[in-house]
C-alpha cells in the first residue's frame, strides 16, 4: 500500500530519504559486506558510524568542546533516574518546574534519591501553559533545575528559558530537540529519547557539560553512571548500534536540508498553517495557551467523543494516521516533527476543512 502520513507522537515518522538509504545499505553498509546490525561495535567500520553520528550532532547543535555527547539506552524514562543519581549529590535537592506528564515522572523518580522541590506548576489548568518563574524563586543551593522543554501530551513548549543563575539547567528535550536553534551553553545537561526527531526507538542522546561528570552517588550502578559512558565514548557495552546508524543518517539528512535553522523555518511554517486553521475553526479547538504552543505537538478537540471517533476513522481512510489525542487531553493530536513534510500538514488541514464542512 502507499505510505501514509504518520502523525504519531513517537515512534514517529522518519525522513523517506533516510529509510531508502538504510534499505539500500541493509546487506552491505559502506562496502563492509555486512549489515550494520551484524557489525561488532568494536570494529573500525562501526567506529566510523558512531564517531560520525557524534560529529554531525555536534555540528547541528553547535555543541562546545567542553560537553560530551553520549548515545545511551533506556529512553528518557531511564534519564529520570540517571540525572539525580549523577547530579543531586551536591546538595541532595533539585528544583523542578512541573509542566505535565513527563515532568511528574521525573519528579517522582528524583524523590527516590533526594528532595524534589516543585518551584512552579501549571497543573491548575491541566498543564495547558508554561509557568513564568522569577530567578529568585529557585534555590541557589539546589544541585540543578529540571524542565521539560516541550510537552508532547499537552502541546506546550518553552519560548523563554528560566534564569537559574549558576545552578545547572537540566532539560528533557525528547520531543523538540533539533526542531529549532538552542544555545547549548544555557544547559548543564540535555537528554532526549531518539524516537521523535533523531531516529528509531532505542537510542537516548545525552549532552552533558564536563564539570557535571564524576559526581555520582555511591549507590549509582555502573551502567547508570555518566562517567562510565563518557570514558568509553558510549562503547562501554554494546550500544543500540542500528539505531545510532539511523540517527547518523538523519543528522546527515538535516545537514543537507540546511541544518537546524532551515528545519526551524519549516517547522514554524507547518505549525502556523495548522494553528491558523484551528484558530479559525468553529468545530475544532486548540487546548494549549497560544503564547506557549508547541510547534511539534498540536492537540485539539471536537465537541463530542462521537465526532472525535468519526474524524479519526475518516482521517485514517484518507491516509492520515496516529491522530488520536492522549487520554488526559482527549481529542486529536498532530505531531509534526522534522520529518513530517509540509505536504502532510496541508493534506491534514484539507481533510479537517472538509470534515468540518460536512459536520456542522
Amino acid at each position: 500500500m502507499a505510505r501514509v502520513y504518520n502523525f504519531s507522537a513517537g515512534p514517529a515518522v522518519l525522513p523517506e530519504p533516510v529509510l531508502k538509504k538504510a534499505a539500500a545499505e541493509m546487506l552491505d553498509c559502506n562496502g563492509s559486506g555486512m549489515s550494520v546490525m551484524e557489525m561488532s561495535h568494536r570494529s573500525k567500520d562501526y567506529e566510523a558510524i558512531i564517531d560520525g553520528a557524534e560529529a554531525h550532532l555536534r555540528k547541528l547543535m553547535d555543541v562546545p568542546a567542553n560537553y560530551k555527547i553520549l548515545f545511551l539506552q533506556g529512553g528518557a524514562s531511564t534519564q529520570f533516574a540517571m540525572v539525580p543519581l549523577n547530579l543531586i549529590s551536591k546538595s541532595g535537592k533539585a528544583d523542578f518546574i512541573n509542566t505535565g506528564t513527563w515532568s511528574k515522572k521525573a519528579i517522582s523518580e528524583t524523590k527516590r534519591y533526594g528532595t524534589a522541590n516543585v518551584v512552579a506548576t501549571s497543573e491548575d489548568k491541566n498543564f495547558s501553559y508554561i509557568p513564568k518563574v522569577a530567578k529568585e524563586k529557585f534555590d541557589a543551593a539546589a544541585s540543578y533545575v529540571h524542565i521539560t522543554t516541550n510537552n508532547t501530551i499537552e502541546g506546550t513548549k518553552y519560548n523563554v528559558l528560566p534564569d537559574t543563575g549558576v545552578v545547572p539547567l537540566v532539560a528533557d528535550m525528547s520531543s523538540n530537540i533539533l526542531s529549532e536553534a538552542i544555545d547549548v551553553t544555557k544547559f548543564g545537561l540535555i537528554y532526549a529519547g531518539a524516537q521523535k526527531n533523531i531516529g528509531p526507538a532505542g537510542v537516548t542522546v545525552v549532552i552533558i557539560r564536563d564539570d557535571l561528570i564524576g559526581k555520582a552517588l555511591p549507590i549509582c550502578p555502573t551502567m547508570l553512571n555518566y562517567e562510565t559512558h563518557a570514558k568509553e565514548k558510549s562503547l562501554y557495552n554494546t550500544p543500540p548500534t542500528y539505531g545510532i546508524y539511523i540517527s547518523k543518517l538523519v543528522f546527515e539528512w538535516m545537514l543537507e536540508m540546511g541544518g537546524v535553522p532551515a528545519m526551524e523555518k519549516i517547522n514554524k511554517e507547518k505549525a502556523k498553517f495548522l494553528y491558523d486553521f484551528i484558530d479559525g475553526s468553529n468545530l475544532f479547538k486548540g487546548t494549549a495557551a497560544k503564547e506557549d504552543r508547541s510547534i511539534m505537538n498540536v492537540p485539539f478537540t471536537l465537541p463530542t467523543d462521537e465526532l472525535t471517533e468519526k474524524c479519526l476513522k475518516e482521517a485514517k481512510q484518507n491516509g492520515l494516521v496516529q491522530l488520536k489525542g492522549h487520554r488526559s487531553v482527549g481529542g486529536l493530536r498532530a505531531s509534526i516533527y522534522n520529518a513530517m513534510p509540509m505536504e502532510g500538514v496541508k493534506k491534514l488541514v484539507d481533510f479537517l476543512k472538509k470534515f468540518e464542512g460536512s459536520n456542522k
